[in-house]
């Protein structure tokens, strides 16, 4: 008898397979996720900085480590970097950012705030999330610095070769 049952449960199986693709798959939608105090909160990464970003609707200020954008953020190129999100979905100037950052360079902070910043961002506005990722910002950039190896100058360089 427990063979039979079995069987049945094979053909059950071999049913479900058989179902055309996307009929019993449901859409997975995003819900807003916000704090007691109206705010969303995302962590950024890139290389070995790590930004914890909050964003509240306002007016456009970005405060980084308690400092202004452009006292942080000195060169233009990072300014723009950082912004992106915003003008990616057309929402410049409608959200205040608070955040903190710790680790890596400038460079590498600028890209983890806007990683931040989009994820943030995806989770005040879930509708936003196909904008931004269509434009690469919810993608951690898994690039990091090669380690040195032993034996060589640094991850690849070779000590100068000398014939003689």
């Amino acid at each position: 008898m427990a063979r039979t049952t079995d069987k049945v449960g094979l053909e059950d199986l071999k049913s479900a397979v058989q179902a055309p693709a996307g009929t019993t798959e449901e859409k997975v939608t995003y819900k807003q996720q916000l704090d007691a105090k109206g705010r969303s909160y995302a962590t950024g990464k890139r290389k070995n900085a790590i930004a914890r970003v909050w964003l509240k609707p306002g007016t456009g200020k970005i405060l980084v480590n308690g400092r202004e954008l452009d006292t942080y953020f000195a060169r233009p190129v990072l300014r723009m970097l950082i912004q992106q999100p915003f003008g990616v979905a057309n929402r410049t100037a409608q959200y205040d950012v608070w955040c903190t950052i710790k680790g890596g360079g400038l460079s590498g902070q600028a890209g983890a705030l806007r990683h931040g910043i989009s994820r943030a961002l995806t989770f005040f506005e879930p509708e936003l999330r196909g904008v931004l990722k269509a434009g690469g910002f919810l993608t951690r950039d898994s690039r990091v610095v090669e380690r040195k190896k032993y034996g060589l100058a640094k991850a690849r360089r070779r000590f100068q070769f000398s014939k003689r």
